[in-house]
Order: C-alpha cells, then structure tokens, then sequence
C-alpha cells in the first residue's frame, strides 16, 4: 500500500506526461505503437520442477496508431478471455483529454474463437512524470457464445535509467466460469531509443492455478 500511495503522489504532482499504450491515453497524431509477447504458464504447485515443460503458451501482437489528436485506431492479435484466439480492430475516443485524469472508450470489431464478436471497452487513467494509474474495463460479446469481462488495474512507475515498473492486477469472467484474478508484474528495459523488451512474471489468486513467465518486445515509430 506505500508503495500505491507514492506512485498516486507522484501522477497527482506533474501531469500530462501519458504511459506508453495505455487505454486511457490516445496515441499523438502520426505516432505508433507495437508489441509482441510470449506468456508461458505452467501449474503453480509445479511450476518450478517442471519449467522445462509449460503448459500453457499465448502469443499476442497490439497495434495502435494516432489518427489525429481525437482518434486512435489498433488491432490486437492473439487469445481472449476465453483462451480462444481473437482478431479485432478498434477505434479509440477520449472522453476526457486533458490534465492528470483522462478517460476514453473504444469499439473493437472481428473474430475471437472462430465467432464475430464486438467489444466495447472504457478506460480510466490518472499519470504523470513519475508513475500511472489505469483500469481498463472491456466485454467481449460474441452473441449466443454470451459475454466474457474482464478489467485490468495497472500500477506503472518510471525508474531511474528510463526502466519502468508495471504492477497489474488482471480479473475477469468468462461465461459460463468462476471470475478469476491474478498478479503480474513485469520490468520494461529499454534496448534502443525505440525499442524496449518486457520482462514479467504472473500468478493465479483466485479461479485461476497458474504461474506465468512473460517476454516481450515493445516499439514506437
């Protein structure tokens, strides 16, 4: 809890300085960002002796590209809330861009699992110099296939080094399945002036019995 009431101090004091790719923050006119991620998972009661064998492996590539100062377009690639692979596109609108606190919505359109599905999303972020806060609230609604929920609670600091911090806390409900939550931090170093790779690790806290390891690579151009 020190550490959440440090990082909310520090967005209170210098706004106007957004996270990279994060929901409630548009993308600038003509700026883009991508990422590529590999989660790996394995059974938290074998997650050490089995490391060589994971049980799980998810790939995901995001897009998102400033149209304009009111408008951001993306696409992500990769598996739902379900676990089935989705493909979608989607605008972003601010609902509020201006000062520490911003707030925008979103349209995705496409496929996941095989289903044409909508996803209507609302993101709440508060950020400054030195950290951010944000929660990203999406449904993915896939018509007689029901609605999977999730929202998504981020903590991020900025680090000495141009290191970041990012502290997550992933929950949501499949149709059908218990809702479930898990923990997953991750350290983003920076390889280049425009490539960074992410670190991280998660663990299941309620409805879920994994352990994760995540590798990514992020870029803006």
């Amino acid at each position: 809890m020190r550490l959440f009431r440090v990082a909310l101090a520090c967005a209170l004091l210098v706004p106007g300085v957004p996270p990279v790719s994060a929901g409630a923050w548009l993308m600038p006119d003509g700026v883009g960002f991508a990422s590529s991620t590999t989660r790996l998972t394995w059974p938290q009661d074998n997650a050490l002796l089995g490391w060589r064998q994971p049980e799980g492996r998810y790939d995901t590539l995001y897009f998102e590209y400033g149209l304009g100062r009111r408008l951001t377009a993306g696409a992500d690639l990769g598996r739902s809330i379900s676990g089935g692979g989705k493909m979608l596109a989607f605008l972003r609108l601010p609902l509020k861009d201006d000062g520490a606190l911003r707030a925008s919505a979103e349209l995705g359109l496409g496929r996941i699992d095989g289903a044409q599905a909508l996803r209507p999303g609302l993101s709440l972020g508060l950020g400054g110099a030195q950290g951010w806060l944000n929660a990203d609230l999406l449904f993915e609604m896939r018509g007689d296939a029901g609605t999977d929920y999730k929202l998504d609670l981020t903590l991020g600091l900025r680090l000495p080094r141009k290191l970041r911090m990012i502290l997550q806390l992933q929950t949501g409900v499949q149709q059908g399945d218990p809702p479930f939550a898990r923990f997953a931090p991750s350290l983003v170093v920076p390889l280049h002036p425009r490539i960074q790779a992410e670190v991280g690790a998660s663990w299941g806290l309620s409805g879920d019995a994994s352990a994760g390891l995540l590798l990514g690579l992020w870029t803006e151009f």
